[in-house]
């Protein structure tokens, strides 16, 4: 577990219901705008006509996917810092559990395809989305499912693609990051590709980490709309030292090493 915040016990700026009213009103036709608008001419740049259009170093349509995310965690309220740089090429990035909004704050930074779990496919809007962009749906609890999962991963890495993974396997509710799970690491180890740790915190020092998390019994939906409500607060993107897996002794030494950086992440 990683040591309580100083400011832990706060829960992020007091949301009078009178000031909640009003960031509704702003940010519900915002919203409607950037899924019903926006996200449509999104899409239009990942059709065969636009696939071989790059921009600089990157492909049009990662560049398109990285500015909506960074759109709709404005929306939202969050505003972006990055500190660190992604790694280019084929990588795997691992990252903390906080919420929903985990997906969109790394697709900000830069395009990968994630491994989430095949509930988040029957999720409004941020479900339809992470089917489009290529997300790897793995059923929790199925051998059989992750066997399949592992097949994918090692598939798009030796392509040269990248992959997202949250290795806790679940949420937490934002006060604790549980042990990561060395398997999904396997994938990384046979395609010999860079493992880098991020750590994703909400908040000034990570102080609205439970904020954002899903509390207990709340559904999908009712993190969403509790969050479009909440007052602006900072986002940080803190890409950390990679590993290289024909440098580290086994997966599980790996899946070690990515906690403890983003613990030490977090606690700066």
């Amino acid at each position: 577990m990683n040591a309580p915040s100083p400011h832990a016990g706060a829960t992020a700026p007091t949301t009078a219901p009178a000031a909640r009213a009003l960031r509704y009103l702003v940010r519900v036709p915002l919203l409607l705008w950037h899924v019903f608008v926006d996200l449509p001419l999104t899409l239009l740049t990942t059709t065969p006509l636009t696939q071989n259009v790059r921009i600089g170093d990157e492909p049009l349509d990662h560049r398109a996917i990285r500015a909506w995310s960074a759109g709709l965690m404005w929306i939202f309220g969050f505003r972006l810092r990055r500190i660190g740089t992604p790694l280019p090429g084929a990588a795997m990035f691992v990252a903390n559990h906080v919420s929903w909004i985990d997906i969109e704050t790394l697709h900000s930074q830069r395009m990968m395809g994630f491994v989430a779990k095949r509930e988040i496919a029957s999720w409004p809007v941020v479900g339809w989305l992470a089917s489009r962009g290529e997300t790897i749906f793995h059923s929790r609890g199925s051998t059989e499912s992750l066997g399949g999962v592992l097949h994918e991963m090692l598939a798009r890495l030796r392509e040269g693609r990248s992959i997202g993974v949250f290795p806790e396997g679940g949420t937490r509710g934002g006060r604790e990051i549980g042990p990561f799970h060395a398997r999904i690491f396997l994938a990384a180890v046979e395609a010999g590709v860079p493992v880098q740790p991020v750590a994703l915190r909400y908040g000034e020092h990570g102080d609205a980490q439970h904020v954002v998390a899903f509390q207990p019994g709340e559904s999908f939906l009712a993190n969403f709309l509790r969050l479009l409500g909440e007052p602006p607060r900072l986002a940080e993107v803190h890409f950390l030292e990679p590993i290289l897996p024909a440098q580290t002794e086994g997966r599980r030494r790996i899946a070690d090493t990515a906690r403890m950086r983003i613990l030490e992440a977090m606690k700066s």
